[in-house]
């Protein structure tokens, strides 16, 4: 047995051989929370401004957001208006998506406050601005299981995260709703923030209701939180179930609905344990009244439904008929409310959603989507992402992701929208790979993808009308002609990323 003295000699050469100083008798440094007379005085609550300055942030570096507002976010103005206040410059910005709402962010651009952007989407003014040449650097276009993946990986650095939360408390534990008697906003899932919390160097929340601490449940954990940030509003959750998510009462899109739930009844997939995610277009949720229908009638239960989470995917939970909900986004208010209540609702990051790089991402596992599309060409490939006017009017989201992850990918999408057709010979711009995509759903026909030749033997053998893509080609060509080229420019206003990280397509500049 070693004497105190053999003992006191090893402790001092560890320790001068680490370069650590030595605890005697209480006399190292103290470490950690000083005590308080009360513990509740302890607080990473501080102003905007505060928080601005204590992150750190610098002209040239990353900020980022999410969109789980859509279009009733108010984080991403707040924070800019308040960066160009202070004199910032050259910021990057890197939001999960983009909304109508973000049309101020023009004049911050303008005023080189901001000067990249990275984003899954982008609507409204600042995407027509953007697309005729508004900024110096191309908008790097991500999914979003991409951009999860690009923050993980260190492609996409985030130096300082602001995220909006319906509820937190003083040291951070943050979440998407809130149960106080105070509660102001609900967005559900943070999914899309999740990442960024993650991998951010500095994380900034902003509150509407900062409630006692503990906060719990909790999507965000104190120990990834740096401030917090005590707002008026962060959000109206009146506008989450706003522009392309909204029911149909369109005959048309009833119409294809029930084709392409006709399509995954027929296709070999339907059976008891199917996984399934439904877009965001009308057509595409008005698909699950029909499917439900169907599970009813033969007994079938789905084992779950991923993605951004509606009322009719609620509903068929709450009735049994699915036995869990993943959630990325609480896609309405019913969505948002049953993530708070229920433990088989579950909250998934964007890695855990569509993440190519995570083998246990949920997008693996998956049986069925149906997908929508603004465009889709004659070797099956989609663009979900510029008008046909070249003008970038809406989001990539997890449509690459769900398409190459799921066993049965499914577009729906109608052969012509006014005098616009929607097969075409050549997609505007690429989004999800022809290799990618099952099924082309349309009022006119049902295209398979010649690599798929199982599918559309079943589906014939179900009496559904199945046709060769380049017909609905044609058709279209026969009753509209064929459109003038775009007066595409030279600039490139917009890089469309892989999911592997790789560039797939650019955007360029559409001329006045």
């Amino acid at each position: 047995m070693s004497t105190l003295k053999e003992r006191s000699s090893a402790i001092e050469a560890v320790a001068s051989k680490m370069n650590k100083q030595i605890y005697k008798n209480g006399s190292a440094k103290k470490t950690g929370t000083p005590k308080l007379e009360y513990q509740k005085e302890v607080s990473k609550v501080v102003t905007l401004e505060q928080a601005i300055k204590g992150s750190g942030l610098k002209d040239g570096m990353t900020i980022s957001f999410h969109h789980h507002f859509r279009g009733g976010d108010k984080v991403v103005n707040l924070v800019v208006d308040k960066l160009a206040q202070m004199g910032f410059k050259n910021l990057s910005l890197a939001a999960s998506s983009l909304q109508d709402v973000h049309e101020p962010l023009i004049e911050h651009i303008k005023n080189g406050v901001i000067t990249s952007i990275s984003t899954s989407g982008m609507r409204g003014k600042l995407a027509d601005a953007v697309s005729k040449g508004l900024m110096d650097e191309p908008v790097v276009f991500r999914s979003h299981g991409g951009r999860g993946s690009a923050i993980a990986n260190g492609d996409l650095h985030i130096d300082v995260a602001f995220i909006g939360a319906s509820s937190c408390d003083p040291l951070g534990n943050a979440c998407g709703f809130s149960r106080s008697e105070n509660a102001k906003s609900i967005c559900g899932s943070l999914g899309y923030a999740l990442p960024d919390a993650q991998y951010a160097d500095k994380v900034v929340i902003l509150t509407d209701d900062l409630v006692r601490y503990p906060n719990t449940p909790n999507s965000i954990s104190e120990s990834n939180v740096d401030y917090v940030v005590e707002v008026e509003s962060v959000g109206d959750s009146s506008k989450i179930a706003s522009g392309a998510i909204r029911d149909t009462k369109n005959p048309r899109d009833i119409l294809l609905a029930k084709q392409a739930a006709k399509v995954i009844i027929n296709s070999g997939y339907f059976k008891d344990g199917f996984s399934i995610q439904t877009g965001s277009g009308g057509a595409s949720l008005a698909a699950v009244k029909y499917i439900r229908e169907s599970m009813i009638e033969k007994g079938i239960k789905a084992s779950y439904a991923l993605g951004g989470i509606t009322a009719h995917m609620v509903k068929m939970f709450e009735e049994g008929l699915i036995e869990r909900l993943i959630d990325v986004q609480s896609f309405d208010k019913v969505a948002a409310e049953s993530l708070m209540k229920n433990e088989m609702h579950k909250e998934v990051s964007a890695n855990e959603y569509a993440s190519a790089d995570e083998m246990g991402s949920a997008t693996h596992y998956l049986d069925m989507v149906i997908l929508s599309a603004l465009e889709v060409d004659v070797n099956f490939n989609v663009n979900v992402l510029v008008g046909s006017d070249g003008i970038i009017r809406g989001a990539i989201g997890g449509h690459p992701d769900t398409a190459a992850d799921s066993a049965l990918s499914i577009i729906v999408c109608p052969l012509l929208r006014g005098r616009i057709p929607c097969v075409v010979n050549e997609v505007t711009t690429l989004i999800t790979p022809g290799s990618t995509v099952d099924v082309v759903v349309t009022e006119y026909g049902i295209a398979v993808n010649p690599a798929r030749p199982e599918i559309a033997q079943r589906l014939k053998e179900a009496g559904l009308n199945i046709v060769d893509i380049h017909s609905l080609k044609e058709r279209a060509d026969k009753i509209i002609g064929q459109a003038d080229p775009l007066p595409f420019g030279d600039k490139v206003v917009g890089v469309v990323m892989n999911r592997d990280g790789s560039v797939m397509d650019v955007i360029k500049n559409i001329k006045d």
